[in-house]
């Protein structure tokens, strides 16, 4: 009888290591403090209700706020690959830092699905990128649909203004790059700061050279202050701004200041309003409905979409990864960068994903609405 239950206790301890390695633990870095965290805080509102098992398997995420400082999230990043030894990072929510985390993944072998926009996150693909990936839409691709949407309205001379940091820069190489093409001339650029608190020197520069449009490149409410200073001046023409505003608190902050500015969004911003046959409208309405029951969350939020579709994309990973390595160790974090890059049409809110060596985003155009701000609302531009 002792035997036995030695034996049991034996196979118990055996059955319950197992089921402690085969936990993956995912790192999650997050801007829910700093100028960021109009962009951040959704995604750690919606920490509470991600799924707790993915690919049939137990998941643990482990969270931490880089108080949008590119110091300490690669700080962040450290602390989650080595004491924390986790499978994959999902984060950072911008774009400076996630670039700052690039070397650390490399090193560390692990991949990241960054929550950013920046193209630069994850092109060109080299040995660090290699490791990266991200959800939300590039610039290059939402700079085309603004592009396509100024020449077709009239734009001549646009006056460009953007955040002094690696998310103005993408943008202005991007539209600078098709402005030309379609015979839009560039009356000016300039850049500030995301923590200035006035940006009326660069404003002037820019009416002075008379734009019948002006470009905002930058993200969440520091976004509002070229535009409020447009509208100080009686500055008539159209606002275009990126989907780096497209949250609550532009529209809180900005009220009539931003009213009529155009931006490009991902489906789920409109969800509601989008035509019955978008791919993304189904998955788009499920995500409003269980965000927005959220206590405190207030309305549907792109960038809480961006790590809800991460997790998506590593739902259908996890069990591809799992046919080759145990999670804990690095031949499991090297296969599940490679099931990540193997992707195809995964069906996110925010779009359809399918990556490849090539294409760590994995978007198309369906991925993309143009969405104009009207009586504080956001109402699709068909």
């Amino acid at each position: 009888m002792k035997i036995r239950k030695l034996l049991a206790g034996f196979a118990g301890s055996i059955l319950f290591a197992a089921s402690a390695q085969a936990e993956i633990k995912i790192g999650v870095i997050y801007s829910a403090t700093g100028p960021g965290a109009s962009v951040g805080m959704p995604q750690q509102r919606l920490m509470p209700v991600l799924p707790t098992t993915l690919g049939g398997e137990k998941v643990r995420y482990i969270e931490l706020d880089d108080a949008s400082d590119t110091t300490t999230a690669a700080k962040n990043a450290k602390k989650l690959t080595t004491e924390n030894a986790i499978d994959v990072l999902v984060g950072p929510s911008l774009t400076t830092s996630s670039l700052a985390v690039l070397d650390v993944i490399a090193e560390s072998g692990t991949p990241m699905i960054s929550l950013a926009a920046g193209a630069a996150i994850v092109d060109p693909i080299d040995a660090k990128r290699t490791w990266a990936f991200k959800t939300p839409q590039s610039d290059a691709m939402m700079v085309a649909l603004i592009v396509e949407h100024m020449a077709k309205n009239g734009s001549k001379r646009v006056g460009f203004i953007g955040v002094n940091d690696a998310y103005g820069e993408g943008w202005w190489r991007a539209f600078s790059k098709l402005a030309e093409g379609a015979n839009i001339a560039i009356v000016g650029n300039e850049r500030y700061a995301r923590t200035d608190t006035s940006v009326t020197g660069q404003i002037l520069k820019l009416l002075a050279n008379n734009p019948d449009t002006v470009f905002i490149a930058s993200f969440g409410t520091p976004a509002v202050l070229p535009q409020a200073a447009l509208a100080e001046r009686g500055f008539k023409g159209k606002v275009y701004q990126t989907h780096g505003v497209a949250n609550n608190d532009f529209l809180r902050l900005g009220g009539k200041n931003v009213e009529g500015t155009l931006l490009p969004s991902g489906p789920v911003l409109v969800a509601d309003q989008l035509p019955a046959d978008h791919p993304s409208k189904k998955q788009g309405l499920e995500f409003v409905a269980k965000y927005e029951a959220l206590p405190g969350a207030g309305a549907r939020s792109p960038f809480a979409v961006y790590l809800w579709d991460a997790v998506q994309i590593l739902d259908k990973a996890i069990p591809v990864a799992l046919k080759s390595a145990k999670p804990g160790s690095a031949e499991f974090r090297k296969a599940l960068r490679d099931a990540i890059e193997g992707a195809k049409d995964v069906h996110g809110s925010n779009g359809v994903y399918s990556m490849s060596k090539s294409d760590h985003i994995g978007l198309d155009n369906r991925a993309r609405v143009m969405v104009q701000i009207k009586d504080g609302k956001w109402v699709y531009v068909p």
